[in-house]
């Protein structure tokens, strides 16, 4: 298959190399959009709300393909077996950069098996405490943390959980000394704090924010790096004290090795203008997501800085998934 596909991509970047016309031809038959979890997920609703519109403004059919299992293994292990003719792309997450640290065997390479083509959204997580801690920001966590040594919980939805891996670095980052207790689901964890077991979480804005309104959570921060337009009310961990501290679901289109540039240009402005549409925008923030659209060197940098944050924070824990 290897060869295979060398073969292929140095016939595609030929062909396309031998004029603009030949990107200009493109697209000439469906694509395929792999997603990576079940419908109704994160990485669903992204696909779904951009797809039509794209599909427009590239005058051919987009497919989008739910293949689901091993934290989105099993899809960019095909992705990254699939020719790299622009007729199958993939709406990743961050775990192309979290799961080479965490599984032994990902089958993949994330920097040599794919082309980021663009970044298009994300979201923040919340970090929330119980009512009952008296704290009201981040600096009072980190200063109650350190005076209670080993006595602060947090929960998660489970090992490498995106809540777990959040905190895990604001941990790493504070030099705090708080307990992790995994829970079978991101539910199960809320409820942890909700009745006192755990005291603190991260959190999406739909599971936290309804709670935060009922007085039954307190919400100290947003994860992203600067404030989130959803929910501008609301500091930055970074911002409230712990500077250069930045994790966030972020959402971008990727496609196989090789696939030639005129159609990783072509398909990045595709996207940047679909996304820059008033109604697909709306849509967005409506679902809790930022707009972050990028260069494709500005999502491959990304990639690169993600995956090396995320081996260092998942050595430092000792968490693993065989």
């Amino acid at each position: 298959m290897t060869s295979h596909k060398a073969i292929w991509g140095l016939l595609v970047g030929l062909t396309l190399g031998a004029g603009l016309v030949s990107a200009q031809e493109y697209p000439n038959k469906p694509i395929r959009i792999i997603v990576g979890f079940p419908p109704g997920g994160g990485a669903d609703t992204v696909a779904r709300l951009i797809v039509p519109k794209l599909s427009e403004h590239l005058g051919q059919q987009l497919v989008i393909d739910n293949r689901s299992g091993a934290s989105g293994n099993i899809a960019l292990e095909q992705l990254a077996k699939a020719l790299p003719d622009g007729y199958t792309l993939m709406v990743t997450t961050p775990t192309v950069t979290v799961n080479p640290a965490l599984y032994a065997r990902p089958g993949y390479d994330s920097v040599n098996d794919f082309t980021p083509i663009a970044l298009m959204v994300s979201t923040v997580y919340v970090l929330v405490v119980h009512p009952s801690l008296p704290v009201k920001s981040v600096k009072e966590l980190v200063a109650l943390a350190k005076a209670k040594p080993h006595q602060l919980n947090y929960s998660s939805g489970g090992n490498g959980s995106a809540a777990h891996l959040s905190l895990e670095l604001f941990r790493s980052m504070t030099g705090i000394d708080v307990v992790h207790v995994p829970y079978k689901g991101i539910a199960p964890g809320l409820i942890a704090v909700l009745s006192g077991e755990v005291q603190f979480t991260s959190g999406s804005p739909t599971s936290t924010l309804p709670l935060v309104k009922e007085g039954k959570l307190r919400a100290l921060a947003v994860t992203s790096a600067k404030r989130s337009a959803f929910i501008p009310e609301l500091p930055s961990i970074s911002e409230a004290g712990v500077p250069g501290y930045e994790t966030t679901a972020w959402y971008g289109m990727l496609a196989p090795a090789k696939l030639p540039k005129l159609l990783v240009d072509k398909l990045n402005a595709a996207i940047i203008n679909v996304i820059a549409l008033p109604d697909v925008r709306d849509s967005f923030l409506k679902q809790s997501f930022d707009i972050t659209t990028s260069t494709p060197d500005e999502f491959s940098s990304l990639i690169k800085s993600e995956l090396s944050k995320w081996r260092k924070i998942v050595k430092e824990s000792g968490m693993r998934i065989e």
